[in-house]
Parts: structure tokens; sequence; C-alpha cells
């Protein structure tokens, strides 16, 4: 099965979403329940085109050899440097083929039979994150688990399934505080200060990855409670409009932490190409999420490995033709 053959067949499957050959984020602008983005839908946009003005070098005069796209991941060995991302309320925002449960089952696997990671979501239903960890325990441990920032006491509860799962990390999507469906709860769930986040990340017991870091400040707080990772990512311009695109402040964030840090990236990432600028901006890997729901929807497990291998070898020619031959090698002089 190509990615061409699992978009046609995502077609008038995913609710709102149309399923773009191009996922830019125009078409769907502010749909929100659905695929959307915020207010006029600007970050979203935004997110997409700031990689397509940063080139590449191309570098051909060199040593032949077979790119090495091989990553490692607190331990586990990825085939590539790529990671599906979190997802909730499919059900909500895609349409009614599959659930939150189903969804996760699909990628969770799928994402582990083509040698790379996803991140499962999280809701409102204690059951998503049951399911998810089931399903990551399945794979021996092959996900990691994102929590929304709830209070502590659910996220306790939440700890508990997730040290029961076996996964190699665990995440916060901690820009979910700006979600809707997270104001006004009983116990409340939001923001959360250096000192709380300090003992969410101890409660965790598990390499913890904060996500939603979008200024070096940011950035710093998070190193200071303790994280492992962080992923520079403004939600795909779902809780605030009007931001900076996650390329345009990667760099600096890199800069300031990345010796400290393992750092992520995602927010408009479409192809290869787009991996390797953003591994040549400083960052280690990055993640995905838009495109992997249209995988799951239109090919199942096997639109995840056909959306995995397109990536792969994408990068894998990129770095062909700029001189890289592993992923140590892809540097800011790469880009220009």
């Amino acid at each position: 099965m190509t990615f061409q053959e699992v978009l046609a067949n995502a077609q008038g499957k995913m609710g709102p979403c149309r399923a773009c050959s191009v996922c830019n984020g125009k078409a769907c602008r502010n749909t929100i329940p659905g695929p959307g983005a915020k207010g006029y839908g600007d970050t979203a946009i935004r997110n997409f085109e700031e990689w397509k003005k940063i080139r590449v070098n191309m570098d051909t005069i060199c040593s032949n050899f077979t790119p090495d796209t091989g990553f490692d991941f607190f331990g586990c060995h990825m085939k590539y440097p790529v990671f599906a991302g979190p997802v909730g309320a499919v059900f909500l925002h895609y349409g009614d083929m599959l659930d939150d449960v189903s969804y996760n089952d699909i990628l969770v696997s799928g994402c582990a039979d083509a040698g790379i990671l996803a991140f499962t979501g999280d809701g409102t239903n204690p059951a998503v994150m049951q399911a998810a960890c089931r399903a990551i325990g399945q794979t021996g441990g092959r996900a990691i688990p994102t929590v929304k920032p709830w209070d502590m006491n659910t996220l306790k509860e939440k700890f508990a399934l997730i040290q029961e799962s076996g996964s190699l990390a665990v995440a916060m999507d901690i820009d979910a505080a700006g979600l809707p469906f997270l104001q006004n709860l009983d116990p409340p769930a939001g923001s959360k200060t250096v000192e709380e986040l300090a003992q969410v990340i101890r409660d965790a017991g598990k390499p913890f990855i904060v996500k939603g870091i979008m200024t070096v400040e940011g950035a710093k707080k998070a190193l200071e409670a303790g994280a492992s990772a962080i992923i520079v990512s403004n939600h795909g311009g779902r809780v605030l409009d009007q931001c900076p695109s996650t390329a345009e402040v990667l760099p600096e964030i890199a800069d300031a932490v990345g010796k400290d840090l393992m750092v992520l990236a995602d927010g408009g990432i479409r192809d290869g190409v787009d991996v390797f600028k953003a591994l040549a901006l400083g960052a280690k890997g990055v993640v995905i999420a838009r495109p992997y729901v249209t995988a799951v929807y239109g090919g199942r497990q096997e639109g995840v490995k056909a959306l995995t291998e397109k990536l792969g070898h994408e990068l894998a020619d990129t770095m062909k033709m700029c001189g890289t031959p592993d992923l140590a090698s892809i540097t800011r002089s790469c880009v220009r």
C-alpha cells in the first residue's frame, strides 16, 4: 500500500478532515471540533510554511555511503528519528469510524511494527489511558503515553497505569492547559509551576518529556524541573492563535538546552526533507501527528507503515544528497 493509496482511502472517512494531499492547515483552518487550529488557524499554517522557507544545502562531493537513519531513544533503537504524535478525541474531531481506544490500538502496534514509536493521547474518560497502556504493554512498552496537566491525584492514578505498561518514558503536553475541555474541571487541571512540575516528574518515575515548549525560558524551566526531554510544540495551533512557528523558535531553544535535554520538535513537519531540516536546526527527532491520523483512517497498521517508510526514504535521500552519512552529521551548516 502506498501513501497515495492511503490518502485516497481516507477521504470521506475522517469527518471534517478532507485528507488533503498536502496537510498545510489551509483547508481546515479554524475547524474545531475538527482537525484545524484555534482562531484564524494562523499558527498551523505558519508551522507548515516556515519549514518550506528553509533550504537544504546539497553536497555530493563525498564518499559514497548508505545513510544510517537509526535513532536511539532511552535505550530503544528506532529505524527513523520520527514519532507519531498524540491525538485525543478522534471520535469528536475525525468522525465516528474510530474512537480513542481503537485509534491507539492501531497506532501503537503500527508504529512498533514500522520500527518507530507512538505517543498516545489522553482524555477525560479514564478508559482512554487504560486502553492506551494495554496497547503499549502488548508491544513490550514501545510507545510513550502522554498525560494532560491534571491535578496531582488524577496524575498519580494515571502514572500507576503507565508503570504497569512498561513504557520507555512518559510525556505531558503542558500546553494542553489551554484546551477548552480542561477548563473549570473539579479537581482542576491546568498550568504547573516549576515546583509542581518537579513533583509530577518525581511521581512519574520514568524519563519525562515536556511537550509544548515554545521559548528558551520555558525550556530552562523544564530542565530545572527535572525533565529528560522536551518537545518544541505549539499543539499544532490548537491552543493559541498567532504563535511563532516551531521552526522559528527551535534553533534558539536547542542552543540553550540541547546539551542538557533531548530536544524533539513538531508542528507542520510533513516530509522527510522537513525532518532533515528539523535535525539541522537542533532537534534530535520529530513528532508528526495529523498525517498519522490520516494513515490510521486510510490504512490502519498498513497505512502507518506506508507513511513511515515514505518519511524514512525521503530523509535518507536528503541525507545522501547533502553528504551526511548519519544523523549526527546533520548540522546547522546543512541548511540556509
